[in-house]
């Protein structure tokens, strides 16, 4: 076409029609109900609780001594045979345990966030809701801070003793590294935050209708499967623990967004073709009017 060509009426019909193809294409991303306010005020103060109680209030809330100490009243061991033979199989040798625990760690506090959120902000983004992130890594932290609130309460009542400290001498059990940590191993915290970050990212994806969520599962799942691994596999918890650990987390993160997230059918959807966009082609121009309700 020679330069300063003007368009001829058939291109312009043309481009009208890929445009408006793009619209009617385009992946439809619900809003969710959401109070920036009161969600951020709730979740900022259980984080804080949470944090309070991981640290600065352990050594008072903690059981000094076992609850649940697997042991009959004699004193002899009578642990259950399913958490046995299982610490058995998975358990790696005394000098790679320490090993196991980093990996438990950078497992669940790294690359589980790194992979939901990110997975996330991928989603929104490919879809033209790059917006709505936010809301979505609101909602999800959401989730996992009310677990980890409901594990914290639940290993303090609880008081199990746990593997490794159940088999020393009653002499060397305050030596361990975190004495105040000896006896909570029910229910295991690492794999209910695990379980809780896939099923919250799953449940919000699939919320908002994000195209290829599916990815979640692909990548999520393998790394929250690792952290009740790594952690029986450090002697921390045993078989029981990281199940329940795991039903929890995943329950309360799925249905939780459910609950009180649901599809906003009364706003626009993110990526949806607005109400009131009109396409109009004249002889010379292509115009586009956009009116919002």
């Amino acid at each position: 076409m020679r330069p300063g060509a003007r368009y001829g009426p058939e291109m312009l019909h043309a481009l009208a029609a890929v445009v408006a193809l793009s619209v009617a294409q385009a992946p439809t991303v619900h809003n969710l109900k959401n109070d920036w306010v009161v969600d951020g005020a709730l979740t900022g103060t259980g984080l804080a609780v949470y944090l309070a109680s991981e640290t600065l209030l352990k050594p008072y809330l903690a059981p000094s001594a076992c609850r649940w100490c697997d042991r009959d009243a004699s004193g002899n061991d009578a642990l259950n045979p399913l958490d046995a033979g299982a610490r058995g199989a998975v358990m790696w040798p005394l000098e790679q345990q320490k090993l196991a625990d980093t990996l438990s760690n950078a497992d669940v506090y790294v690359a589980m966030p790194v992979a939901v959120y990110g997975l996330d902000a991928y989603f929104a983004g490919s879809s033209g809701a790059l917006g709505g992130w936010g809301t979505d890594a609101l909602i999800i932290t959401e989730a996992v801070v009310a677990t980890g609130l409901l594990n914290q309460t639940v290993k303090f009542i609880a008081g199990r003793e746990r593997p490794f400290v159940h088999v020393l001498p009653d002499a060397d059990k305050p030596l361990t590294p975190l004495p105040t940590d000896n006896n909570l191993s029910f229910f295991s915290g690492h794999t209910t935050h695990a379980f809780a970050f896939l099923a919250a990212g799953l449940s919000v994806a699939e919320l908002r209708g994000y195209p290829n969520r599916w990815l979640l599962w692909a990548v999520g799942l393998p790394l929250a499967l690792g952290a009740p691994y790594f952690r029986m596999a450090a002697d921390r918890h045993y078989l029981t623990d990281v199940l329940v650990g795991a039903v929890v987390g995943g329950t309360i993160g799925w249905f939780l967004p459910i609950l009180l997230h649901p599809r906003n059918d009364l706003a626009t959807p993110t990526g949806q073709q607005p109400q009131g966009l009109r396409l109009s082609v004249g002889p010379t121009a292509v115009s586009v009017a956009i009116a919002f309700p």
